[in-house]
């Protein structure tokens, strides 16, 4: 089972423009998640999934043009759960669970704490909900997988500029101190899992600085398992050449037993 990842930055650009289908064809993950989707889906006409097999569910956020998730799967979950039922991140369109069996897959897009860290407070108040549904569902004998962009460069080795970036939202003391928590909790982070010495492995470049082409970027995108799935694990990527968006995807591969994912198992 293959489970991608990617922050879009806008499904219509990334469609119209991009090679969106060619990628799902060519990657062809069994689930993938997208992030910054920037529209509902009465306004995206044009869906090259659909014709791959894949079926969808959306998460916009209210506010038109921002925000929002899809998740797309090949095969239909038992049950897909919406949001953090809580009204002031959920109206942002940040969160699409999906349950296939004792798998819970989640779709996520943390809040940008943004300019002068005003909305630090925010994000840190979204993720301690956040991690209160993962918990949760570990509680109910879940496997659980969550994947998306975090806003959160983990150490100094997930950006290339460390210096440049420090006091600014996605370093902070207090969002890395929430992938410790994750990490403590037996929450794996399963490239950094597979490729403990790996450097210079983004996931995203600012755009407005010909940053990428420099590769000075940040990895704040990831790919988080239960550590019940590790013996499961085969391998976790990240796809840098794949362009259409200021994020590239992210992904991994597990080889699961019938019965993790089987309804009723």
């Amino acid at each position: 089972m293959r489970l991608s990842s990617w922050n879009i930055n806008g499904i219509r650009h990334a469609v119209g423009t991009g090679d969106l289908g060619g990628w799902l064809a060519s990657s062809a993950p069994d689930i993938a998640g997208f992030q910054e989707v920037k529209a509902a889906p009465e306004q995206c006409h044009d869906r090259p999934w659909l014709d791959l097999g894949y079926h969808e569910w959306w998460h916009p956020a209210e506010r038109s043009g921002y925000s929002g998730i899809l998740l797309l799967a090949k095969t239909e979950p038992d049950e897909v759960r919406r949001g953090l039922q809580v009204d002031e991140y959920d109206r942002e369109g940040r969160l699409i669970e999906a349950t296939f069996g004792r798998l819970s897959v989640l779709a996520t897009y943390f809040p940008n704490g943004q300019k002068k860290n005003v909305r630090v407070p925010f994000k840190l108040a979204f993720i301690e909900t956040f991690f209160a549904r993962i918990e949760a569902l570990r509680r109910m004998g879940q496997s659980v997988v969550f994947m998306g962009d975090l806003n959160v460069a983990h150490t100094d080795d997930d950006l290339e500029r460390p210096a440049e970036a420090a006091g600014n939202t996605g370093v902070l003391p207090e969002e890395r101190a929430w992938l410790d928590r994750f990490v403590e909790a037996e929450y794996v982070d399963t490239f950094r899992h597979l490729h403990p010495e790996s450097t210079q492995s983004y996931t995203f470049w600012d755009p407005w600085r010909n940053r990428r082409e420099r590769n000075i970027g940040w990895r704040i995108d990831y790919v988080f398992v239960s550590s019940d799935l590790l013996p499961h694990l085969r391998d976790a990527f990240i796809e840098p050449a794949v362009m259409g968006s200021d994020h590239c995807p992210v992904g991994i591969d597990l080889e699961l037993p019938r019965d993790i994912t089987r309804s009723g198992a």
